[in-house]
């Protein structure tokens, strides 16, 4: 007699929102989609566990799901969203699609780009990193901004003449404090001098990548109630992807140039929900500060935990913090103060929070692992699986009736077709990523965010009404345009020359 299955063992069932499964009481069951890990899930004592899908992780209606039981693969079947009952496995197409409404967009009346953002980057040694993130700002950062960067006395004698190399670029501030006073009390001074600006709060051993800024006010401005904005990093703590608590090394084959645009491009718009956000690249709401007043300097006076009791603050204020799964920053971590300080920090600043917030934990516990949250880091799973067949290139528009295919190299090309009969938008050659029956500036903002366009090729059609529509959500969303396709390549300064820096000056 042939034994059963370990398919007909498991029984698996899919009532197209649900998976059930059946195994002995706590046993694990590693849930495979499309190849990649999704979840961990362990049977209750009635030997039964379910996973819900609120929606799809990739995009697609069907999915292929593999169950992995001590190592081993067990089971294998599509699903298909909204449609119960298993399927077979099927070819499918592995492009991560958009999260349709589980994304959470711009408004169409917010202008997230009109709005200055002070970069506060509190400097105590590790002079390698602060030159690194430095950099990476000036490099990376556009829209109305600028940046303060503050020296806490460092002890590294390198500090002072490095920082002196940034003193005569416009929008840069570089102040030091006489003596020591402590990472919390720097940030707040950094804040102070924003003015009415809101504030991002960047570690000086954090590196950014193109598009950080325009990504994090993007997240803030999706809704009125966001008190904050944190970036992903391949190690800052809870922010890790895709692994939580790890240093997650750059898949192989990508800079992290490359990575970050990558995951630009296909991290997905859910943002994540958590009662707090992490001070390495935290982008504020200075509505928020005005409300609540800055960090708290007495009981955290080198920080670690002083953004944690902050947020606790907006939460009771009615106030919300998200995650930017599509803003990866990287970050060394430990640098200035070393990895046994930065434990016991740590240490003593959760005693204060358990203190002052008792439920914290808990309720950083329950939001941890959200459905948004399991996500984003399967979807970065599934692109650092990718690297290496390909290399990210920056996201270029243009229109059909200027070439759509023609135009400068070094771009991954979007086609916008538009004519009396609708418009759609897709790869030359391929068939319409996205369709519609006219073209206006909801179906622009809607295109341009989900499609993370970095740039657009009006060519001769800049004084059109289809024109005029993608100059103004362009403008609006912060990205640039191209007048025509007479440039150079990307990242060459005539194809830099649309875009809106906000320094200026060299570094002598």
């Amino acid at each position: 007699m042939n034994s059963p299955s370990p398919s007909t063992l498991l029984r698996p069932e899919w009532d197209g929102r649900c998976l059930t499964l059946h195994k002995a009481p706590s046993a694990v069951l590693g849930v495979v989609i499309d190849g990649s890990r999704f979840i961990d899930l362990v049977a209750g004592q009635d030997g039964v566990a379910r996973l819900e899908l609120a929606f799809s992780p990739s995009g697609h209606a069907c999915l292929d799901l593999g169950i992995v039981v001590a190592g081993a693969k067990v089971a294998a079947f599509g699903i298909e969203i909204n449609q119960p009952g298993l399927g077979t496995i099927a070819t499918r197409p592995h492009v991560l699609r958009d999260l349709g409404a589980a994304e959470r967009l711009v408004p169409i009346d917010a202008t997230p780009m009109r709005r200055e953002v002070a970069i506060v980057v509190p400097v105590y040694n590790a002079a390698e990193d602060v030159e690194r993130c430095l950099d990476s700002v000036l490099a990376h950062t556009t829209g109305p901004s600028r940046l303060i960067v503050i020296d806490d006395a460092s002890t590294d004698a390198r500090i002072a003449p490095l920082l002196d190399r940034y003193r005569n670029i416009e929008g840069v501030e570089i102040l030091a404090n006489p003596e020591n006073l402590g990472f919390t009390a720097t940030v707040n001074r950094g804040i102070a001098l924003a003015g009415r600006a809101d504030v991002v709060l960047l570690n000086a051993d954090a590196e950014v990548g193109a598009a950080w800024l325009t990504g994090l006010r993007r997240a803030l401005h999706a809704g009125d109630d966001i008190a904050t904005v944190t970036a992903v990093s391949d190690n800052a703590g809870a922010f890790s992807v895709p692994e939580l608590e790890q240093e997650n090394p750059l898949p192989a084959g990508w800079t992290f140039a490359q990575t970050a645009l990558a995951l630009w491009h296909d991290a997905g718009l859910a943002y994540p929900q958590l009662p707090t956000g992490n001070g390495f690249c935290m982008l504020i709401r200075r509505e928020v500060i005005d409300a609540i007043g800055a960090f708290d300097v007495e009981a955290f006076p080198q920080g670690y935990g002083e953004e944690n009791d902050f947020c606790q603050r907006a939460c009771a204020a009615g106030y919300r913090h998200l995650i930017a799964g599509n803003v990866l920053v990287r970050h060394a971590r430990s640098r200035s103060f070393g990895h046994a300080r930065r434990q016991a920090l740590g240490r003593a600043g959760m005693q204060v929070l358990r203190e002052r917030w008792p439920r914290y934990e808990a309720d950083v516990g329950s939001s941890l692992f959200s459905f948004e949250r399991r996500v984003l880091d399967w979807r970065v799973r599934r692109i650092h699986a990718d690297a290496g067949k390909h290399h990210p290139q920056p996201r270029l528009l243009c229109l059909a009736a200027d070439g759509g295919n023609s135009g400068p190299s070094g771009y991954d090309r979007l086609m916008l077709t538009s004519s009396d009969s609708g418009c759609s938008l897709g790869r030359f050659g391929d068939d319409p990523i996205e369709t519609a029956d006219a073209f206006d500036a909801r179906i622009a903002s809607t295109w341009l965010q989900r499609h993370a366009i970095d740039r657009i090729a009006l060519g001769g059609r800049c004084n059109s009404a289809l024109g005029s529509v993608l100059a103004s959500e362009a403008d609006r969303l912060g990205i640039p345009l191209q007048p025509n396709h007479g440039v150079g390549p990307a990242g060459s300064d005539d194809a830099q020359a649309g875009a809106r820096h906000s320094f200026s000056g060299s570094k002598s």
